[in-house]
């Protein structure tokens, strides 16, 4: 069959606008390339005309400058066109991506809301506050357990605070007054004995009536 009727030729993938700008761009350069030496050979016959005195050879050099020149202003004339030409293309390739973009944004956007919605399906508001009613009873009854933990016992309740204010006052001047110890650097501990009995002095004496007595005041005993 492909012998009778061939082979179909492949499709070619549609243009675009940035294979039509590398193209244009590409041209541009081959412009660029081109003016480049027509630049060297207008000054190579300027130089000429430069040594050459006036007369027919000199002219016939003018007039390849000037073909010359009128060939460089063309290539530029074309260099100016497609250089407007890719600038043009490259913003409409621009506005076409940014466009595409947007496109695919939205898209992510959507797609974000339908998932948000379905999480929210899951999601029930009424146990979200209860949960949070059953955690703030908690928390009170927590509150309640500390206060009565913390109860003082056995102190009365009657008492006046400016009682207490005043006591508090007055145990402050006792306290300053006991650490107030000078008065004890006046009065002076009692002398220690002086002159203690030694074996050479007599350990007993006599009372009024004559009767000997041991160093303890008591009568003594006749040595045997």
């Amino acid at each position: 069959m492909n012998r009778l009727f061939g082979r179909s030729k492949p499709k070619e993938p549609p243009p675009n606008l940035t294979d039509a700008v590398t193209k244009v761009d590409s041209r541009v350069e081959s412009l660029d390339k081109k003016i480049g030496k027509l630049d060297g050979e207008l000054a190579k016959y300027k130089d000429q005309m430069k040594k050459m005195r006036d007369g027919p050879s000199k002219n016939m050099v003018k007039q390849r400058a000037l073909r010359i020149l009128k060939q460089k202003r063309m290539y530029e004339q074309q260099r100016e066109n497609m250089v407007q030409q890719s600038f043009n293309m490259e913003q409409a390739n621009y506005a076409i991506q940014t466009v595409k973009d947007t496109k695919t944004t939205v898209d992510a956007m959507k797609l974000g809301v339908k998932e948000m919605k379905k999480e929210f399906k899951k999601v029930n508001l009424g146990e979200i506050e209860d949960v949070q009613d059953q955690l703030e009873d908690m928390m009170e009854e927590a509150n309640e357990i500390q206060e009565t933990l913390g109860r003082a016992y056995g102190m009365p309740e009657d008492i006046d605070e400016d009682d207490l204010e005043a006591e508090l006052d007055a145990l402050g001047d006792d306290l300053a007054f006991d650490e107030d110890q000078s008065y004890l650097d006046a009065a002076s501990a009692p002398a220690a004995p002086v002159g203690l009995p030694s074996d050479a002095e007599p350990r007993a004496s006599r009372t009024a009536e004559g009767v000997r007595v041991d160093e303890f005041g008591l009568p003594e005993l006749p040595a045997t």
